[in-house]
């Protein structure tokens, strides 16, 4: 795995944490809102998230 995946994922990690520290009952009416939704919707979500985040990767570089 190359350093900057993994700094990258750490980022992550750092940036999920984060939310639950500072909003955690934010962070649960959210989850609670995500669960009740199509999967089909969740996996369109995804896709955008991935495809937004290819892009601003992209423009970065």
């Amino acid at each position: 795995m190359s350093r900057e995946l993994l700094a990258a994922l750490c980022l992550v990690l750092v940036i999920e944490g984060l939310v639950l520290f500072a909003a955690p009952r934010s962070w649960q009416a959210t989850m609670r809102e995500a669960v009740k939704l199509n999967p089909r919707t969740l996996r369109v979500f995804g896709a955008v998230a991935i495809g937004i985040g290819l892009v601003a990767l992209q423009l970065m570089h």
